[in-house]
């Protein structure tokens, strides 16, 4: 048996994130002694070490950072996806957050760095197991 491609949504440091993302929200933690934003989550903040942080939902709009396009599968559960989009997103709120992410509703060729995109959330599901409400990112309308 082989393990799943899907994140743990039930490991205690992230499960604020995938509870939001089961809910249609982006939520990222923020540090509520200095104000930064800070992901991946983690329980101090790495800007001023305290462990004072809290969640908080977000726009879920952002600019394409960086993007690859994978035309070739390396693991057989992401075979029938290609060819995709696979990237980093700047997120409005703080530039300097960026999530990793796939990217929807586009072909990689529409795809532009700087270009404006919005969080849909989407079930992911390999074969028959676990399914998973995943951020994945879209070209905004």
């Amino acid at each position: 048996m082989s393990a799943s491609p899907l994140p743990d949504p039930t490991l205690e440091i992230t499960r604020p994130f995938f509870e939001g993302a089961a809910r249609r929200e982006l939520r990222i933690p923020r540090c509520r002694a200095c104000g930064v934003l800070v992901w991946y989550p983690r329980p101090r903040c790495p800007a001023c070490d305290a462990d004072a942080l809290a969640w908080n939902t977000l726009s879920g709009r952002g600019t394409v950072f960086s993007f690859a396009v994978v035309r070739r599968a390396l693991w057989k559960p992401f075979a029938d996806r290609v060819p995709y989009a696979t990237g980093l997103v700047a997120l409005e709120e703080d530039r300097d957050v960026r999530l990793v992410t796939t990217f929807v509703h586009c072909s990689p060729e529409e795809l532009a760095i700087d270009q404006p995109v919005r969080a849909v959330f989407e079930p992911l599901r390999f074969g028959d197991g676990p399914e998973v409400v995943v951020p994945l990112f879209a070209p905004l309308a």
